[in-house]
């Protein structure tokens, strides 16, 4: 299950990635192309397109999956990666020999 949910948050941001790359910026149109004020920056946003609600949806299902998977890994967590390492003592020191004179 973990596999499925792994490939569906992969895709997904991959998606999201391109989604959001086509997208055009705010004032795309022709009057901020020569520096003039665009009427859009002032105006009502207007209707909300395929890909911003695409960009949504995406999203949405991206959060989903991240927690799901953050849920996962705690809960699978056993303790420290070191548990089944094998276990060294540090070598013995000797006591220093007393100095002759």
């Amino acid at each position: 299950m973990v596999i499925v949910v792994s490939a569906i948050h992969v895709l997904v941001s991959l998606l999201l990635i391109f989604i959001v790359l086509i997208q055009g910026g705010e004032n795309v149109d022709i009057t901020a192309a020569f520096g003039g004020v665009s009427q859009a920056a002032f105006g009502p946003r207007g209707a909300i397109t395929t890909l911003q609600k695409a960009t949504w949806v995406l999203a949405g299902i991206f959060m989903v999956t991240s927690i799901t998977l953050a849920i996962w890994a705690s809960k699978s967590a056993g303790g420290s990666i070191l548990q089944g390492a094998p276990q060294q003592s540090a070598p013995q020191q000797q006591a220093p020999a007393p100095a002759k004179k």
